[in-house]
Parts: C-alpha cells; structure tokens; sequence
C-alpha cells in the first residue's frame, strides 16, 4: 500500500535508526508545532494563555478520529504510567497482568493497596492463558497490545470476549497508530507519544469507555477534573462529567500541540499503510538476519514492528556494539537484540544493518608475530656474551642492546648500560617496532634521539640476519656524545615538540603511548569519534606495530569503546 509522499518528506531520522519501541525522533510538523507554540508563549499577551490551550482540544479530537470514538472519552497525560497508575488506583478487585510485561505496566498495580494482583506467567498474552487464569474475583485484565520484547499482538477482541463484562486495560504505546487494531473494545486505553507516535516526551492520552467511568474511583482527579474549574469560590467542586473528570491539571500546550501533531500525520498516511510499511522492512530485516544464519526469537504469526534476534557466537552485547560502530541504532538486552523500523525506515538503512552482519560474520584474519628459526636463536644466544664487552669496549656513556625479533614484544635479551633505564625482557622502542612491522628493516647509523631524561643520543642500529637475508635481530648502541652537549627537556625533545624515539621500560607503557599518540593525532575526543575516526586509528597503530604485542586488541577495544570484533574488522578492511 502506497504512502504519500507528504507524510515521507516529514521525517529525517539518520540512516540506520531502528531503534522506534523505544523512541522515535519527531517529524518536522511536530518540531514546528512545539517552536511555534513556544515561540507564541515567549510574546504572551490578553489572548495567549486561552489560545495555547485549545491545543489540547485539537489533539483529543485527533484521538477520538482514530480511536473511532469520542472526545468526551478522551484525557490527556504526559506519558504511559500516569494513567496506568490512575487506573490502578481506581480498581478495586483482583486484577490479571503478565509479570512480562513492561514494568510500566506492572508498577502501578502491584503499589496501588486496592488491588490484588493475579500474575500471569511471561510470554504472549493469549485468550487461553486468560480463561485459566479467571476467578470469580477478576475485575480486569491488564495487558499490552504488543509486547515489548517481541512484538506479540495481543489479539483484543479475543480478550474482550473471554473477559467478558471484566474491565480491559489496554497499554497501547507499542502499536497506536501504526498497526490496526480494534482499540474501542478496550475500557482504558494508555499511549505515550513518544515512540511510534513520534510526537516527543510528555505527550501522551488515555480512553475511558463508559463502563471505565461508571467503575473506577478516580482518586488522581485534580482541578482541572472538577466542574467549573475556573471558578474559584472556596470550595470542592464535584468531578467533571466523562473523561475529563481524570484530568490532574493542565498540561503543557506544547506538548498538546506536539501530539496533534503527530496524529495528524498518522492520518494523513493512513494506520493500514503505515503498518504495512513496517511490515516490509521487517521482512527485509528478518532476511538479512537468517542470511547470516541468526535466528529470529520475535513473534512471528502475530508481529507488529518489533524484530528480535540473535547470531549464533556472538553475545548480544557483541553485536549491539557492532551495529553501533557501524552507523545502527537497535536495542540490546542480555538475551537478544532488538530492531523496530518504521514507515520512514529506508532501504538503506536495512542494507546497512545487512552489511554490519555480514562484515560481523566475516572471517578474522589477525597476524601472529613470526618467531625466528632455532639456528637464528642460537645465533643470538651466542652474541649475547659480546654486549656487555662492546659496551666496555666503547667506554662509559654507552648502552648495548640486543633484540630478540622473534620474542616480540618482549625483545631485549641482553642489555649493557642504563642510558635508556631499561632491563633484559623489555619492549624494543616504538621506532623499532614501527620499522619491523612494516618490513622497512635496513641499518640506522648515526641518528640523533633522546634519552628518557632527556639527554641527547647519538644511535645506531644494525639488522641481524639469518641465511636467507631475513632480519631475526637487531643490535642497537646509544652512546652520551658527552657534556658538550645540552640536555633537554624530555617532554620538548626531538622534532616538533616531541621525542624521535620513546624508550619504555615494560609492553603496558609502550602499548598505552602508541594508542595515546594515535588518539591525539585525531583531534577528536574518543567519545564524539565516528567509525572513520577509529578506522584511522587502528589503521596508524597497524603501521606502527600494536597488534605485534599481545592482547593489545583488547585494550584497543576498551580504549574506542568497541568490541575486540570490530578492531578486527577494521584491520580486515585495512588489509584487504
């Protein structure tokens, strides 16, 4: 069924945004609603007050357009659980809820002291669970038209005859006005404006059938619930008749505003287009998902716009942070994660969350330090006795280092001197392991750098190798070239402001100066950084050499906010 293209043009929510059960971003009718509204407020004169207010008449009659009702059955609310607890404090009897639903829907019947609740096991709310679960004491059932976790349609006209003459508490949030249901069976019936409404925080109705009003005690019923409120003489006037008698006090006419708004634009598409829309892309949704071999643990028979899913080896945690990386809003919770497109939802943004799950399931390809050949480790345990006679044969102010290539990142087997500080079973320098990762390994002769406190060196470099021309050590000297020469200070030295060459004492303080560099060479604090920000930082450390030390994926991941998945993904795009 085909949706105007005027009620398309209304909505701008980024590519990749699934994430409407649990708020869906505003229309632009519904912004200019609240700003002119506001911006009416902020010249305020004899007729702005009264004017503002009949807001709240035009989002009623909107309401009871869709509601196939009336507006003398219609109130106003601020979200969902205002009215839940009103009615929940109104009933006097036993009452059935689900202990699945959401807790915006059990709260307010388990704290009202009139109520004795009957708790219905988890899972869908069916006609047949009903009927078990009826007593002569029942005087309500309590439920949500679609279940948060999974998307289950409670199918209300069912419930309505197996309650009979009972009271229907219908929570309507999760599928008012994008799938067709035959709400005027419900006595009350709940909706915050907030999710699939799109129509912003603090706006919100709640429906009263005749029966509701002749049952319920309404004991939140404010001022503005009475008769005559506008007249002020001292008294307590009696409550207002239908509906309106619920009213606590006046709401926000922005917000009023806002909600019109948003029905409108309901309207305008139509629920039947809107839901068949959703139901579109959520079979594209369902498809990519069994294309990776995940298993789709929402409803499926009865399914609003809720997709519930999962991927075989992969936490849900895992991917929630996955898709986010990727550009994807969806909801993680412990036991799956959860999508909800809507009629604004592209083609795009489901090829998006597609290519997020196939990049996820591609295969992880991570190199391993390769270790040299046992000749070549004899080879160097037979120099390591002449370290210390060269540094005694350059004489004082000399340090002799030997690295062991293959024992990365661990590399110094032996060390003569203590210009660097440094001891056997060190790191190599962050110049060094730049140099071997990517295989640049010729002799450095004569090069200036400085020492950690900031003394000028003079080093030197030389690449031993095996049979076959294949670097599996290197020699290094550093040597003071004596007090002719300035120190400098170690946070000023080298060029640019910073040191040629960084000698750590252990891998945890080489790990963290490599990434902190990488960070900092992006201008970008970590936490407004997108996935081409952190793309080029694994990329930077990939030359440099960190994923040559062990479990320096990991700390990476804690560092970007990402999982140790998606720091290999980077590198696979990297490498590829």
């Amino acid at each position: 069924m085909r949706i105007p293209s005027s009620y398309l043009v209304q909505f701008h929510e980024p590519e990749g945004y699934l994430d409407f059960a649990r708020f869906g971003p505003p229309s632009f009718a519904v912004v200019d609603a609240s700003t002119r509204l506001t911006e009416a407020a902020m010249s305020a004169g004899p007729t702005t007050v009264d004017d503002l207010m009949r807001q709240e008449l035009r989002a009623k009659a909107a309401v009871a357009r869709l509601c196939r009702g009336d507006t003398d059955h219609v109130t106003l609310l601020p979200n969902t659980s205002t009215g839940l607890f009103q009615v929940a404090l109104g009933v006097r009897g036993e009452v059935l809820v689900s202990s699945g639903e959401f807790p915006a829907n059990t709260y307010p019947w388990a704290r009202s002291p009139f109520v004795d609740v009957s708790w219905l096991p988890p899972g869908p709310v069916t006609a047949e669970v009903v009927r078990a679960a009826l007593t002569p004491r029942t005087v309500a059932l309590a439920v949500s038209a679609v279940d948060f976790r999974t998307g289950y349609r409670a199918d209300l006209a069912a419930l309505r005859e197996v309650i009979g003459d009972r009271l229907l508490v219908v929570d309507g949030i999760q599928g008012f006005g994008v799938v067709d249901e035959p709400w005027e069976v419900a006595d009350v019936l709940v909706v915050g404006g907030q999710k699939w409404l799109r129509s912003g925080w603090s706006t919100g109705f709640m429906t009263l059938s005749d029966r509701a009003l002749s049952r319920l005690e309404p004991v939140l019923s404010g001022w503005t619930g009475a008769e005559d409120p506008g007249l002020f003489d001292n008294g307590i006037h009696r409550m207002g008749e239908g509906a309106a008698g619920w009213s606590i006090t006046n709401l926000s006419p922005v917000a009023s505003g806002a909600l019109a708004a948003g029905l409108e634009l309901v309207e305008l598409a139509g629920v039947e287009a809107i839901g068949a829309r959703i139901v579109e892309r959520s079979d594209e949704l369902v498809e990519a998902i069994r294309a990776v071999g995940g298993e789709v643990v929402s409803a499926v028979d009865r399914r609003a716009g809720i997709v519930a899913f999962t991927v075989p080896d992969y936490p849900p945690s895992v991917l929630g942070a996955a898709l986010a990386d990727a550009g994807v809003t969806a909801t993680v919770r412990p036991e799956h994660v959860r999508l909800s497109p809507h009629a604004s939802t592209t083609a795009e943004t489901v090829a998006r969350f597609g290519a997020a799950l196939k990049e996820l399931r591609r295969p992880v390809v991570v190199e391993a330090p390769t270790h040299a050949p046992p000749v070549t480790s004899e080879v160097l345990t037979a120099l390591i006795p002449t370290v210390n006679s060269l540094a005694e044969a350059l004489g004082p102010g000399t340090e002799v280092v030997l690295h062991d290539l293959g024992a990365l990142p661990n590399s110094i087997i032996a060390i003569a001197g203590d210009l660097t500080g440094r001891k056997v079973g060190g790191p190599m320098t962050d110049l060094l392991l730049g140099l071997v990762r990517r295989g640049t390994t010729h002799d450095l002769a004569g090069y200036e750098t400085y020492a950690p406190d900031g003394r000028v060196m003079h080093s030197s470099t030389v690449f031993l190798r095996d049979a076959r021309g294949v670097a599996v050590g290197c020699l290094c000297v550093n040597s003071d070239p004596g007090s002719n020469r300035s120190r400098v200070p170690a946070e000023s030295a080298g060029p640019a402001g910073s040191a040629v060459e960084a000698f750590p004492g252990d891998v945890d303080t080489l790990q963290r100066l490599l990434v902190e560099r990488a960070v900092d060479a992006i201008g970008v604090p970590v936490e407004l950084m997108k996935k081409s920000h952190k793309s080029e930082v694994v990329r930077v450390l990939d030359e440099a050499g960190l994923f040559l030390i062990r479990d320096s994926v990991d700390y990476l991941a804690g560092v970007l906010g990402v999982t140790r998945y998606t720091i290999y993904n980077y590198l696979n795009e990297i490498r590829a």
